[in-house]
């Protein structure tokens, strides 16, 4: 699947989500993406959810940023680097990140960094629509 693809699917189930908590406070939003909730309301939402398993190392993993505003990526490959197509990569060039080199190909990892799933960080970038936090991740050409 494309991060395209991937992208835009995920935005659909947020919205979906997000209609269903069109009366809650932020605060309250922001509590119900926390994963041990998530993985009993929202099942669908990731495919983690079902072997209780968690995308970053984290105790208090908050899903409501799955995908991160700092990730970017172009499904035709931003550039080359050593006869690989680089893909995506982390805007802020976080420590705690890596990238993935295979046969041909450049990802970024960001299983290390937990930046975007920390509560603090969501609502320093809130916004109830969240495609407008991640507008940026698209590389546009």
């Amino acid at each position: 699947m494309s991060y395209k693809k991937w992208f835009d699917a995920h935005a659909n189930k947020h919205a979906k989500i997000m209609e269903k908590l069109k009366d809650k406070t932020d605060d309250e939003v922001i509590a119900y993406f926390d994963f041990e909730n998530m993985k009993v309301q929202e099942k669908e939402f990731c495919p983690l959810y079902e072997q209780e398993k968690k995308c970053h190392d984290m105790k208090a993993l908050n899903c409501y940023l799955c995908a991160c505003p700092n990730f970017r990526f172009d499904d035709e490959g931003m550039e080359i680097i050593e006869d690989k197509t680089l893909f995506s990569i982390c805007s802020i060039e976080s420590k705690f990140g890596s990238q993935f080199k295979g046969e041909g190909y450049i990802h970024q990892n960001c299983s290390g960094c937990f930046v975007p799933h920390k509560v603090s960080y969501i609502k320093k970038h809130f916004n109830r629509d969240w495609r407008v936090i991640m507008k940026d991740v698209e590389v546009k050409k």
